[in-house]
């Protein structure tokens, strides 16, 4: 049994792994999570108290995080702003969650020794045509197009930077777009769900072409912890599913799928800077790893993800109202 430190372990992705670390391990886990917007509680609710303890404070706290390091046995770094919309809207608290976070727990696995493993995103790697067969690679360059894509950028290098100059053990996974459980409504598939619970039109950017590649947030759970036990100190892994979908065919599927027209939703006026296609190549992972995900089949998967958010409206509904209000000032 191990001692895991998980941050940003009360947001999206962070409760799924979690949760998944408790339901397939007999590790306990440390949450550190800020508690912001983005973070809640109730994401970690109903698991084993003798297994799972919350920590509210900041990645940039150097002494918090110096004694939590100090506990764990290994720290998975989820801990980021990670929302485009908003990055464009503010941009500070990117670079300070993001870079400085990063940079504090790197200098606090520096000192202890510490396993860790850092959670990024494809959109380091920028965009690609929408008919280019190419997909990303560990070997795409960096080609970020927003504060928030810059700033994990931003702090993929100073992972890679800290393993070469300090040798800190430390490996990086960058994931495609997640869905799932515990998602925060301002992101895209929750909120055209909850919107239909609503009685609200689903709104799509521009006119949804943006391909997306989709996974699973308990199949990158999985990814995530085979990379924590077998991965190669220093290495980069992507994570993805095969799931590419553009946005017109994901918001007209949830309509299908509630019993709605798939043609009941409105265009909006289109992000800034929009990037058109994003597509992993998990092959690396896959043949060196042995990991392949479970939920193969989006329209299953998204399903699933549908009857959660029709089953746990006490989760969601507490922002739902503010989420659209922010939304609706900006025309979308």
């Amino acid at each position: 049994m191990s001692h895991l430190l998980v941050t940003g372990g009360a947001g999206f992705i962070g409760s799924n792994f979690v949760h998944h670390v408790i339901a397939h391990t007999d590790h306990t886990v440390t949450v550190l999570d800020k508690l912001t917007y983005a973070g809640n509680e109730a994401s970690l609710a109903g698991l084993p108290e003798d297994r799972v303890s919350l920590v509210v404070g900041d990645i940039a706290d150097a002494e918090l995080v110096d004694g939590l390091f100090e506990e764990a046995d290994a720290v998975v770094h989820y801990a980021a702003e990670s929302h485009n919309d908003n990055s464009l809207h503010d941009p500070r608290p990117f670079l300070d969650t993001n870079i400085i976070g990063t940079y504090t727990l790197l200098e606090a696995a520096r000192r202890h020794d510490t396993r860790l493993h850092h959670i990024s995103t494809d959109e380091v790697y920028g965009d690609l045509e929408l008919d280019d067969p190419a997909r990303f690679t560990e070997h795409t360059p960096y080609n970020p197009s927003s504060p928030y894509s810059s700033t994990k950028a931003g702090s993929d290098l100073l992972v890679r930077a800290w393993v070469r100059s300090f040798g800190v053990r430390a490996t990086i996974s960058n994931c495609s777009n997640n869905y799932g459980p515990y998602q925060h409504v301002e992101k895209f598939i929750p909120r055209q769900i909850t919107n239909v619970i609503r009685g609200i039109r689903p709104k799509l950017y521009g006119k949804g072409e943006n391909v997306r590649d989709w996974i699973h947030a308990d199949d990158h759970s999985s990814a995530v912890l085979t990379i924590l036990e077998r991965g190669e100190i220093g290495e980069t892994y992507l994570i993805g599913a095969d799931g590419e979908k553009d946005n017109k065919t994901v918001v007209e599927l949830i309509l299908q799928l509630m019993g709605q027209s798939p043609d009941a939703y409105d265009h909006v006026t289109d992000r800034a800077g929009h990037d058109l296609r994003y597509a992993i190549d998990s092959t690396k992972l896959r043949t060196e790893l042995g990991w392949t995900p479970t939920y193969q089949d989006f329209e299953a998967g998204l399903a699933a993800t549908i009857e959660w958010y029709r089953g746990n409206e006490a989760w969601w509904a507490p922002a739902k109202d503010g989420v659209e209000a922010f939304y609706a000032s900006k025309g979308q």
